[in-house]
Order: structure tokens, then C-alpha cells, then sequence
């Protein structure tokens, strides 16, 4: 009876989450509603003049009326697209398998623990050393082609595997694998096992057990991984500049030059326009799975 008549004379609701809304509101609403004020500000040269313009937003679809002949925001866009989807596979099936062996193949907590912890051990370290670290393994005279030379597979060494868009994709998958193992552990290990022992009962093999059984249970892990790493994905440059050699185009490279050469009301038109962009991919996302009712 104490306990609830303390916590009927606390503070109101609104109070308590005052100092939570106003941290949103701080670091996140005003710097979006900045940006989106800065994108309809005239470009200049060497300052920014306040004011109201659409030219921004006109010069980065310029030429895009014409279909048979895509503009370059669209093929930026598209290339963009293309990084995004090969990177959301890859990690899904890297992602999904290891989480199924660490769920239901490993017994103890403690050795889950511990394989969990040696799978995060490379985010113990930059994004940007994580990268380098292919260009020895992957270069003209990289280990790689000195193996595959060396070996006869090969009579010259490999291009592609160094500043292409094999490389940029490799690299993508190395640095985001875990945003997506980890929500979808977390979901296989809320399964109940007796689920499991069911399925096997009523004689399921073990891959209707994980289609019509482990899949759907883990739905919700699978749509927060796949957010996490299509949005990291699309408004990612680091990773596309320095694994592609500055030679690779994508729309948050595109914004990256334009800040360096102070065109920010430019920039942050295609900052705006790569917002409305991913929010329509949540929102498709979230139309498959309402992570609303299943959290």
C-alpha cells in the first residue's frame, strides 16, 4: 500500500518524460528541422544566406524527366540501392546462421556468452582500421593474389578485388554483420523450446522446423536488423571511398564532396531527399512486420 501511494503522488507522467523529450528534441528533431530549413536556403559560394528557394532541390533531379536516358541522381541512387541490397543479403544469411547455431546449438549460457563476445571482439577497434586492413590482403600484390598466383588459379594478379564494388560490399559486410545478428539472436532466444520439441514430434524435418517455425518467430529480429543496416548502408561514404578508391559514386558520397566544397544547402537538399528515401524503406519494412505489436 506505501509502494502504491508513493508512486500515486509522483510526479505526472509528462514531467517525468520531460528531460527524455527534451534530449530528442535537442539532438535529433532540431538538427533534422536545420537541415531541412539550410535546404531551401539559395546556394553560394563562400557563405549562407538565409532564404526560400526550390532551386536545391531542381538541380539535383535536373534531367531526370527523361527515362530512357536515367540522370545521374537516379543512377546514383540506384547504385546506392544496389549496395544496400547485396550488403542486407549477405549479412542476413551470415547474421541468421550465426545466430541459429549460437541459439539452439550451443547448450550452455556461458559458452554463448563467450562466442557472442569473440563475435564482436573486431568492433573493439576503428571502422576506418577494419577497412585498411583488407587493402594488404586484397591489393595487386596482396596476399590474396600472391595465393592465387602462387597456386596457378590465376596467371596475372586479380583487379576486382581491391577499389571495386566487390570490395565495397565485402567491406560493408565485415563492418555491419553484427547490427544484424544481434536483434535476431535476441529474437531466437525468446522461442520456446517446447516449440521446437513440437514440430520435431508431429514429424518435421529440420528445415520445415526452421521455415515454418524459427523464421517466422524471428521475424521481428530479421525487420530491426535489416533497418539497421539499409539506413547504415544508404548514407554510408567513409567505407564506399575508401574500399571503392574515390572512384565508386553514392548518395552519401555526393553529400560528403558537397559539404567540402561548402555547398550546404545543396548537401542538405540531398540530405533531405536521402531522409524520405530510407523512411520509405522503413515504412515498406514495417508494413511486413508491426514491430508496434510484436515489441
Amino acid at each position: 500500500m506505501k509502494t502504491e501511494h508513493a508512486l500515486n503522488n509522483g510526479p505526472p507522467a509528462w514531467l517525468q518524460a520531460g528531460p527524455f523529450a527534451a534530449v530528442f528534441a535537442l539532438f535529433f528533431v532540431l538538427p533534422l528541422l536545420l537541415v531541412g530549413a539550410v535546404s531551401f536556403w539559395p546556394t553560394s559560394d563562400y557563405e549562407l544566406v538565409p532564404g526560400f528557394t526550390l532551386q536545391n532541390y531542381v538541380s539535383i533531379f535536373d534531367g531526370c524527366g527523361n527515362l530512357a536516358e536515367p540522370c545521374v541522381t537516379l543512377k546514383t541512387y540506384a547504385s546506392t540501392l544496389t549496395f544496400s541490397l547485396l550488403t542486407w543479403a549477405v549479412t542476413l544469411v551470415l547474421g541468421f546462421a550465426v545466430a541459429y547455431f549460437l541459439a539452439f546449438h550451443v547448450r550452455t549460457p556461458g559458452m554463448q556468452t563467450l562466442l557472442f563476445i569473440v563475435c564482436t571482439i573486431p568492433f573493439w577497434t576503428s571502422n576506418v582500421i577494419r577497412m585498411i586492413s583488407w587493402v594488404p590482403l586484397l591489393g595487386r600484390h596482396g596476399l590474396v593474389n600472391q595465393a592465387l598466383v602462387g597456386m596457378g588459379w590465376v596467371q596475372e594478379p586479380v583487379e576486382w578485388l581491391l577499389f571495386s564494388q566487390f570490395s565495397v560490399v565485402l567491406a560493408f559486410v565485415h563492418l555491419y554483420t553484427m547490427f544484424m545478428l544481434v536483434p535476431i539472436f535476441n529474437s531466437m532466444m525468446r522461442i520456446d523450446r517446447s516449440l521446437l520439441e513440437a514440430a520435431d514430434d508431429c514429424g518435421a524435418s529440420g528445415w520445415q522446423t526452421l521455415w515454418n517455425v524459427v523464421v517466422p518467430l524471428s521475424r521481428t529480429g530479421i525487420l530491426i536488423g535489416s533497418i539497421f543496416v539499409l539506413t547504415i548502408v544508404m548514407g554510408d561514404f567513409v567505407t564506399v571511398g575508401v574500399m571503392g578508391g574515390q572512384q565508386i559514386a553514392s548518395v552519401g558520397k555526393v553529400i560528403q564532396v558537397q559539404t567540402s566544397y561548402l555547398q550546404f544547402p545543396l548537401a542538405a537538399a540531398n540530405a533531405v531527399v536521402l531522409l524520405a528515401v530510407v523512411l520509405m524503406i522503413i515504412v515498406a519494412l514495417n508494413r511486413l512486420v508491426d514491430l508496434r505489436k510484436e515489441l
